[in-house]
């Protein structure tokens, strides 16, 4: 695989009011940190179709409601990681019962105050506040 070339990826920007989700992830990369359910696309899978499995593996959420909302482009944090290009769509309906799955140690909605002070990445509090406003 040549590194310089970015990994497909997506995730679910979940809104719900003034409330956002957020998953903490179990494993690389990012392993620690709050960041949007997503990951990277299978073989021969969109990227809509990648953000709703994500979604639901991690949350058990169904996305109803989404639209594509951004491109992010995310340079390797770690050593040997790949750089990813991420497609991240709004999602403002879902249904189903949240539980943290999958490589998610847990699932939860948070308001932007709330997650300045998780460790989240950059790009999640850019685009929260992009959605939310600078905060309450």
């Amino acid at each position: 695989m040549n590194k310089n070339v970015p990994l497909n990826a997506a995730s679910a920007a979940c809104l719900d009011g003034k409330h956002m989700l957020l998953v903490l992830r179990g494993r690389p990369p990012a392993k620690g940190s709050y960041a949007f359910p997503g990951g990277r696309l299978e073989p021969g899978e969109t990227p809509e179709d990648a953000m709703r499995r994500e979604l639901r593996e991690e949350t058990g959420l169904e996305a109803l409601t989404w639209r594509p909302f951004r491109e992010v482009q995310l340079p390797a944090t770690e050593p040997g990681a790949a750089d990813f290009a991420l497609t991240v769509f709004l999602v403002t309906e879902v249904a189903g019962t949240l539980a943290a799955g999958d490589d998610a140690a847990e699932a939860r909605w948070v308001t932007l105050d709330q997650a300045e002070v998780l460790p989240v990445t950059t790009s999640v509090i850019t685009v929260m506040r992009e959605l939310l406003g600078s905060g309450d």
